[in-house]
């Protein structure tokens, strides 16, 4: 049974720092798209970040570059997401994903989800 499970989410302030980790189990993920989402209240899914662990390739949203940077241990099937310098707009609950497919932007190309892991940005 595939399993993503996120932890690391919490209240910090603004301009303070966050580790998330996605923790993957079931089968081998060395072959896929590993990334994140985010949903903020009353706001669809957005695309984050992803990694490709076969490439060691990565990808971002303009709105965290620089401030945010995706990584994983392919060892431990486990994937990071180190946030710094966060902002109130970073409120959100973050997603873990995995896609056999590409790196994309929208959830549909991704096959499995996490359950989420709230972060909450004060100012």
């Amino acid at each position: 049974q595939v399993q993503l499970v996120e932890s690391g989410g919490g209240l910090v302030q603004a301009g303070g720092s966050l580790r998330l980790s996605c923790a993957a189990s079931g089968r081998s993920f060395s072959t896929y798209i590993m990334a994140w989402f985010r949903q903020a209240p009353g706001k669809e899914r957005e695309f984050v970040a992803a990694i490709s662990w076969s490439g060691g390739n990565t990808y971002y949203v303009d709105s965290v570059k620089g401030r945010f940077t995706i990584s994983g241990d392919n060892v431990e099937n486990t994937v990071f997401l180190q946030m710094n310098s966060l902002k109130p707009e970073d409120t959100a609950v973050y997603y873990c994903a995995a896609s056999r497919r590409s790196v994309g932007v929208t959830s549909l190309l991704y096959d499995y989800w996490g359950q989420g892991t709230r972060v909450t940005v004060s100012s």
